[in-house]
């Protein structure tokens, strides 16, 4: 770390409050924004600061800009930098999301908002089933020949959670982490690794799901689990979500869990944010601040743990085989749990419709943003819903 940086602690925070309040279009935009601003204008950040950053974000659990952005402020101002920057970055949606959060509880039975949400819940569908191909692309490979021979394991990976998820309507966080430790021995066998070890993963991921305390209680739970295993992109926590918010705990609707993702894509900053707008449609207030803190505590965790010896942490296969390995089961879940909500979500010809059109747009029409999208299929609904 740099002794005398060009810039003040205060200056870093009030950017990361800025980005926090305007930057809209996901991780990939949101990282793209802090190389523009910090590295190339601003040069507060140097090019390989930034690159050790982005992959330790990349390799660590966490959603992906959140953990730059924390890695960022660690840079030069170690543990206080990364803790503030950390709240900077993430206060302005989540303010945003228990506003919207406030107005949904109060106006959500009323017709005009059911039908603008019905229109954002089918293109937020097409909007997942996006992401969850380019993150499939991204982290496993084309779909192609060449890719399914070269890597065999990690499709095997992807197509066993896929069935999973579809079959169970769950995350299966035990079996993440069982395809991390396969594909680390077939990799990359580390020489510390021992039996003693996989029994205290084992008891871990028990201790996990037996707990059982007050509502707030088990929402720190849930989220934090949650928060442990999401890689690369806040779209990656939806299967976890949607299995322990529906399905599990039954805190929320389908249709509501559906109006929540779409929250995350309507507002800026990481799209993890969605969590508070669960959070406070469970538990209020309290359960907003209870569910933000605890995803984005493990995300704060690895980074501060892990960046002071990064350089050297990267460098060890063992750990990139096992992340892989975690990664290909993750997206896998993904997939699957995007069949699961369009299953129960898409149920006419018109949400049938937006989804298609939304994934086509994203498709063929460059640089288009989400919340772009999200706003004509909010108008759509109405149409349709004054229409019929």
């Amino acid at each position: 770390m740099k002794e005398n940086p060009i810039y003040s602690l205060k200056e870093l925070l009030l950017y990361f409050l800025k980005l926090g309040t305007t930057g809209f279009g996901g991780p990939v935009a949101l990282v793209g924004y802090m190389h523009r601003d910090l590295v190339e204008d601003q040069k507060w950040i140097s090019e390989d600061e930034y690159k050790e950053g982005l992959a330790l974000a990349q390799l660590a659990p966490g959603p992906l800009a959140a953990q730059l952005a924390i890695y960022l402020g660690f840079v030069h101002y170690s543990f206080l930098g990364a803790t503030l920057i950390g709240f900077a970055f993430i206060l302005p949606s989540f303010i945003m999301v228990v506003l919207l959060g406030i107005v949904y509880k109060l106006y959500g039975g009323l017709s005009w908002i059911q039908a603008v949400f019905y229109g954002v819940g089918a293109a937020v569908i097409g909007i997942i089933v996006m992401s969850s191909y380019k993150l499939t692309i991204k982290s496993i490979g084309k779909f192609n020949v060449i890719s399914f021979k070269t890597n065999w394991l990690l499709w095997l990976f992807f197509v066993v959670a896929i069935v999973v998820t579809l079959v169970t309507q769950q995350e299966q966080v035990l079996l993440f982490v069982l395809a991390g430790i396969m594909y680390m021995f077939v990799k990359a066998p580390p020489k510390w690794f021992n039996g003693k070890t996989a029994n205290s993963i084992v008891l871990l991921q028990v201790g996990f799901c037996n707990y059982d305390n007050s509502t707030l209680m088990k929402i720190a739970i849930f989220f934090a689990k949650a928060g442990a295993f999401v890689f690369g992109s806040g779209l990656a926590i939806v299967p976890f979500l949607h299995s322990g918010v529906v399905v599990e705990n039954q805190w929320l609707t389908e249709h509501q869990f559906v109006d929540a993702v779409a929250v995350a894509m309507i507002t800026p900053g990481p799209v993890v944010i969605t969590v508070g707008f669960i959070g406070y449609l469970v538990a209020g207030f309290p359960g907003a601040l209870v569910a933000a803190f605890a995803t984005f505590l493990p995300c704060y965790l690895f980074t501060i743990a892990l960046a002071p010896s990064f350089k050297k942490i990267a460098q060890n296969q063992s750990i990139k085989a096992f992340v892989d390995g975690i990664t290909a089961a993750v997206v896998g879940a993904l997939v699957g749990a995007v069949g699961v909500i369009a299953s129960r979500s898409i149920l006419d010809i018109p949400t049938t419709l937006i989804a298609i059109a939304t994934i086509f747009a994203l498709l063929y029409i460059k640089k288009i943003q989400e919340p772009y999208i999200i706003a004509a299929s909010a108008v759509v609904g109405v149409l349709i819903k004054l229409i019929l």
